[in-house]
């Protein structure tokens, strides 16, 4: 059902989907798995009204696909921890009331040494930078966040000391699933749009959609989205049968984001010069593509991962 809702709000508008999505899984997961029920009550109750927002601060100006190379740190101090680091591309950091905050507790230890921290925006310490003026995704903010001697309790550290790593591993299948809906709701947005224009379009005495370089280009976009959904849906019902195929996942991330590249970029091409302009939809599926091959996972990390799970 997730799957679904995710698909279904990235048809209509990329930028709420990508927002919703995150605010219902990565946002709020570790306060719901690990916050205490006080946590619970004052944070995620509210954000499951839609009273307040949670956002996830993982990536780094030198850390992004290898997040064992973050440098925030949370050095014990008493009944607290105290933060210090700086986050970028922080999704609606403007607008967030908590951050899931990954820092190492143990600097050496390379990804292993990562846990996730619940933060407050009114914490004393914390800073919310500047706003990134993005190409896409423009209904959606991505900020920077500045964590200077940010104390936070103990009790704010989300699960055990030292397990952070693979808590978060523990979704990475969630995550990859979400991600493939977001891209088969964008490319079936795409294709519609495509196929509406050219059944509209009118050269050479009839509409485009009856040449065959126009028609049998929106017949291969909308197999590749077939075969993109038949992939996702398939890890998400194992997910719900609690098989998590972490090969299949990112099989999934990687096929439908690649796929929702190319039918997008299909799109643009039956639009031709109206690709350009901003009264049809053709140059935001174009652009909001772009970030579906990053979140989850880069194409190349993928078939990394991917080549490990079949040994090679």
């Amino acid at each position: 059902m997730f799957a679904l809702l995710c698909e279904e709000l990235a048809r209509g508008s990329m930028s709420l989907a990508a927002s919703v999505s995150m605010q219902c899984l990565m946002g709020t997961h570790f306060i719901y798995r690990f916050g205490t029920e006080e946590q619970k009550q004052r944070l995620l109750v509210p954000a499951i009204r839609g009273e307040k927002l949670g956002v996830i601060a993982m990536t780094e100006p030198d850390a992004g696909s290898d997040l064992g190379a973050i440098k925030t740190t949370a050095r014990r101090e008493g009944d607290d921890y105290i933060l210090n680091g700086r986050k970028i591309w922080v999704t609606n950091a403007a607008l967030a009331n908590f951050f899931t905050v990954a820092a190492k507790t143990d600097p050496e230890a390379g990804f292993k040494g990562i846990d996730m921290f619940m933060v407050e925006r009114e914490t004393p310490g914390l800073t919310v930078g500047r706003d990134i003026t993005k190409m896409a995704l423009l209904g959606q903010g991505a900020g920077e966040l500045i964590l200077e001697e940010c104390r936070v309790p103990a009790s704010h550290l989300l699960g055990q000391e030292g397990t952070g790593s693979a808590n978060l591993q523990a979704i990475l299948a969630e995550i990859r699933i979400m991600m493939g809906s977001l891209n088969l709701g964008l490319g079936r947005a795409a294709l519609d749009a495509a196929v509406k224009y050219s059944q509209e379009r009118i050269q050479f005495g009839r509409p485009i959609a009856k040449f065959q370089a126009i028609s049998h280009k929106l017949v291969d976009m909308a197999t590749q989205l077939e075969a993109a959904q038949l992939m996702v849906y398939r890890a998400a019902s194992l997910l719900d049968d609690g098989v998590r195929d972490m090969k299949l996942a990112s099989m999934a991330k990687l096929f439908a984001s690649e796929a929702a590249n190319q039918v997008a970029d299909g799109a643009s091409r039956v639009f031709a010069s109206y690709e350009l302009a901003t009264e049809y939809p053709a140059q935001r599926y174009f652009w909001d593509a772009r970030f579906l091959l990053l979140g989850g996972g880069t194409s190349e990390v993928l078939r990394g991962i991917i080549a490990r799970q079949m040994d090679l």
